[in-house]
């Protein structure tokens, strides 16, 4: 064994004595798809402060993105992790099934602000998280603010991080999808928005547009050790 492979083994032992496991970072395996898929332009939806943008960069894609954040703490946060990157740029608006005004909720931890209630099941997950504020932001379709993107570029990848609202974006974006090579949703497990998308209406959708799901990535999980959401990366099948 090289001295590399000793040290791996012994840095991955010590980690699972303390519950935690070494492994490739999903982005690795998301950046090599998207690298495979040739895809040249990243529609953002859902962008927060921008760490998937940031996530996208650190692990190699060099392409367009376009983030769409409508809340104006996490777009500025948004605007300043872009500063300096032409080919990111950032929109201040939701997406949804129609153009216009909505009244979003805004969580104490920012990422789990959502146009939908936040359910019980969301709360005992994580008590420290809550709704602290309200906020009105603007409204557009994915089509009509997309479609000018999609002219461009040859190899459109669709991200959508949107606590539970899932669905009416993509009901603003069917021509977009369309056009997309591979997308990339949020799937809830169990209910923690009221009225959300679940896991199994989500990917259901997914194959009927003719994806088929190639990557899991963790994400929310409760502290009781229940996985609550993960992301599933889709592409063309």
């Amino acid at each position: 064994m090289s001295t590399r492979s000793s040290v791996v083994n012994a840095v991955a032992t010590r980690l699972g004595r303390r519950g935690f496991e070494l492994r490739r970072h999903p982005a690795v395996r998301r950046q090599a798809m998207l690298k495979q898929h040739d895809v040249d332009l990243v529609l953002d939806v859902g962008a927060a402060g921008g760490g998937y943008g940031t996530s996208l960069r650190s692990f190699g894609y060099t392409g367009r993105i376009v983030s769409f954040e409508p809340i104006a703490a996490a777009f500025a946060d948004l605007s300043a992790t872009i500063a300096g990157d032409r080919l990111w740029t950032a929109r201040n608006t939701a997406l949804g099934a129609e153009a216009g005004e909505a009244t979003i909720n805004i969580a104490s931890n920012s990422t789990s602000s959502s146009i939908l209630p936040m359910l019980d099941t969301h709360i005992e997950a994580a008590p420290s998280v809550r709704y602290v504020g309200q906020e009105t932001i603007a409204v557009a379709r994915l089509d009509d603010e997309a479609a000018p993107l999609v002219a461009e570029h040859r190899r459109p990848f669709l991200k959508i991080d949107t606590q539970g609202f899932e669905r009416e974006v993509l009901a603003g974006g069917t021509e977009t999808v369309s056009a997309c090579v591979g997308i990339q949703l949020e799937l809830s497990l169990t209910p923690l928005y009221g009225g959300g998308m679940l896991i199994d209406e989500a990917v259901g959708w997914a194959y009927a547009q003719g994806f088929q799901l190639v990557g899991i990535e963790q994400g929310y999980a409760a502290p009781t050790g229940e996985i609550l959401q993960i992301d599933g990366v889709f592409v063309r099948a």
